[in-house]
């Protein structure tokens, strides 16, 4: 497995797909998270115990707002949204404990960079006893439009070395769900580990701004009635506007 390189932007390896426009964990505090979840509503939400929801970005100053960094800023929202503390800090990851929609929640932001990512999420799904059924990776695609996105049970890692990586970690298993988040392809001939690492334009972050509350609406979905619901009712078939106002 490729190790990080010191600007963190060897995470990709461009796709041949061409782009698409689709669109706690555990309980309170010493309670093990193996236990079932009750109180959900529908689906297979409280029937499969906690989730563990993953945000795959690089850690540092340095990379906050950059494409590459989409899924930490998706995980944040949730956080917010959520009221959930994400302080602690466990298997080379940061870490926060909550529910949502009724269904225990454990909230990752591994801070391994962004190509050993499976080096945090593997170890946690083992510790808390959740199957990869039940791990849902946020990420940047670059297959996807800008702010575009797509609700998946699973799937392959898509020249995405930080899902390979999980993948690698899941003894290559593809059988986890994912929240795919368009950052649109590099222009011109400009090399995809310097595009990943650029921010949005003015007009893409209004986009991505929207697009990033519609994330944390599918992630509360996902809780609340399960993924197959979810994935069947959920992905947009256009990306979000932030144009309205206009």
């Amino acid at each position: 497995m490729k190790r990080p390189t010191s600007d963190g932007a060897a995470s990709y390896r461009v796709s041949k797909r061409r782009a698409v426009t689709t669109s706690t964990a555990g309980q309170a505090a010493g309670e093990s998270t193996g236990a079932q979840s009750g109180g959900s509503k529908g689906g297979d939400a409280g029937k499969g115990g906690p989730w563990m929801l993953v945000g795959l970005g690089n850690p540092g100053m340095k990379y906050e707002g950059t494409r590459h960094n989409i899924g930490f800023e998706v995980l944040d929202a949730i956080a917010r949204a959520e009221g959930i503390s994400l302080s602690a800090m466990q298997s080379k990851a940061v870490v926060g404990k909550g529910r949502i929609a009724g269904s225990a929640v454990l909230l990752v932001k591994p801070q391994t960079f962004m190509n050993l990512s499976g080096e945090s999420v593997g170890p946690l799904a083992r510790f808390y006893k959740i199957p990869p059924e039940r791990v849902v990776a946020i990420y940047d695609d670059m297959d996807l439009d800008v702010a575009s996105m797509k609700l998946l049970a699973k799937g392959g890692h898509g020249g995405h070395n930080g899902m390979r990586s999980i993948m690698q970690h899941f003894q290559g298993s593809r059988n986890f769900p994912r929240l795919r988040f368009g950052i649109g392809r590099p222009p011109g001939r400009m090399e995809a580990k310097v595009y990943v690492l650029q921010k949005f334009s003015d007009r893409e972050r209004e986009e991505v701004d929207v697009a990033i509350e519609r994330a944390v609406d599918a992630i509360r979905l996902v809780a609340a009635e399960g993924m197959d619901k979810a994935v069947s009712t959920w992905n947009l078939p256009r990306r979000s506007s932030a144009n309205t106002k206009a």
